[in-house]
């Protein structure tokens, strides 16, 4: 069966133009989960929170979980390779309140594409500043970080209007451009630096600056810190997002979540070790001016001149970072207002004819993500909130098709899926899920204060209160969840054979 029948038979027709290879769906993914940009970024919140036990040990922790919960996904993923994937799914295999579960699940995932793109965004924008001190000696402050990411993400949504054989060229060379330069980094921060921290202070050193003494805020301030590492493991439903401009993508879409993790964990560890090896003072580079200590440890281990050509590796691969984002986030958007899901809806999910993307939702998710990040112009802990919605939003979305699978005792595998390991890794990936949700909407700091307060809960209880507001009094008398636009009769997963 073609991609486009299969499509046809899930009930859309071909609009999207499908140009990526197996690769470059998964050097999509790749590049969104991006060690060198979440893995840099939020490695400050790791040093305050956990220390090198957290960045490191933490990181391998975190991975061997984040595996189990993209190969659940995958499994979904090759039945249904739609570009509405995560809330899709729940609504095919949902037996009770289909409409509901794709309703939420959607704006669950929306809420999570939107954040990710503002912190990666934004994190990139953190990093480009830095550069920009060190190579041009320009003062670092909030509002001129704010304004490079807004130069930073409307670039990207430019890119991407251009459409997307600018988007896959661009993401095969992300892809290339992450291993060699985290090979460049290890190599350069194993071979120069004239001293490195004790291996056993690498894996097992423990900090807490988080401002919390309580008996066991050690064990606390380590619990926090695994979101450096949780927060870089998103992003890769991206691969389920293009699956309709992806070819073979029964097989492909599914490879792509699973190797995009399986390839981070493995890199993101060596170059998460090669770092905290190469710390030369440990507070002085937590609380640099630089606002991002992993640029003040390259420049006190490498020198300013070599340590500014590091930080420009991840300058460049954080761009890529933040262009793929704004692909697979603008994919979401225009399947869920495909579906009528999103207010203005008959806008989002127009399709330029002459480049074959959705410009109009590019341009919403741009427009969103930036209104999310206004708050770093006065609130200190803005990129570690901004991180914790994406973690949130986006992984009750992935896990939400995962439990209704399990559910589904009649559930017929596509050509890619688990066999006898499918209900461990399931039920497993799961449980993950419900810790990290509690975990992250935590306080990260203290004593609370408005500068420091951690609105994570704040910002996901406007949108599912407003989501679940917007459902009682209106959408779920004309909601129904995904709307063919085929002919051809939509397929339920109990008639699924593929």
């Amino acid at each position: 069966m073609s991609d486009e029948q299969r499509l046809a038979q899930l009930g859309y027709k071909q609009e999207l133009r499908r140009k990526l290879s197996g690769f470059s769906n998964f050097a999509i993914s790749f590049s969104i989960i991006s060690i060198l940009a979440g893995a840099i970024t939020s490695y400050g919140i790791a040093m305050t929170a956990g220390g090198p036990l957290a960045i490191t040990l933490g990181w391998l922790f975190v991975g061997g979980m984040v595996i189990l919960v993209a190969l659940a996904m995958a499994e979904v993923c090759s039945v249904f390779p739609t570009a509405g994937a995560l809330y899709w799914w729940s609504h095919a295999l949902a037996k009770r309140n289909k409409a509901a579960w794709a309703w939420f699940v959607g704006w669950f995932n929306f809420l999570g594409e939107v954040a990710v793109t503002a912190a990666i965004d934004f994190g990139a924008a953190i990093t480009t500043s830095a550069f920009l001190s060190l190579a041009f000696d320009i003062e670092v402050t909030a509002m001129r970080t704010f304004l490079v990411f807004v130069v930073i993400i409307a670039l990207h949504g430019l890119l991407n209007t251009f459409g997307v054989n600018l988007v896959r060229v661009l993401s095969d060379i992300s892809a290339w451009w992450h291993l060699a330069g985290v090979a460049f980094i290890v190599a350069v921060l194993a071979i120069v630096p004239d001293q490195h921290k004790p291996l056993s202070e690498v894996f097992f050193e423990v900090h807490n600056a988080t401002g919390f003494t309580f008996g066991g805020a050690a064990v606390y301030a380590v619990l926090i810190g695994l979101l450096m590492a949780q927060y870089t493991y998103t992003g890769y439903d991206a691969s389920a997002h293009v699956a309709e401009e992806t070819h073979d993508a029964g097989r492909a879409a599914p490879r792509g979540i699973v190797m995009s993790v399986v390839v981070s964990v493995i890199a993101g560890f060596f170059l998460l070790t090669a770092i905290t090896w190469s710390i030369q003072d440990y507070e002085a580079e937590r609380t640099t001016a630089l606002a991002l200590p992993p640029a003040q440890i390259f420049i006190d281990a490498a020198g300013e001149d070599l340590g500014i050509w590091l930080l420009f590796v991840c300058v460049v691969a954080q761009f890529f970072c933040g262009m793929a984002s704004v692909t697979a986030n603008s994919r979401m958007a225009f399947a869920f207002s495909r579906d009528g899901a999103l207010p203005g809806s008959r806008i989002w999910r127009k399709v330029n004819p002459r480049t074959g993307t959705p410009t109009n939702s590019i341009w919403l998710c741009v427009v969103c993500s930036t209104l999310l990040v206004l708050p770093s112009l006065w609130n200190s802990t803005a990129y570690l909130a901004a991180t914790s919605i994406a973690v949130i939003g986006l992984y009750i979305s992935y896990v939400a098709p995962v439990l209704l699978r399990r559910l589904r005792p009649d559930f017929q595998v596509g050509q890619w899926h688990l066999g006898k390991w499918s209900a461990v890794v399931g039920w497993t990936a799961i449980v993950w899920v419900g810790i990290i949700c509690v975990l992250f909407v935590l306080p990260t700091a203290g004593p609370i204060t408005a500068t420091n307060f951690n609105y994570t809960i704040v910002a996901v209880a406007v949108v599912l209160g407003g989501a679940w507001l917007w459902w009682i009094l209106s959408a779920r008398k004309w909601f129904t969840g995904p709307q063919q636009t085929t002919d051809s009769p939509q397929t339920d997963q109990t008639e699924v054979s593929v």
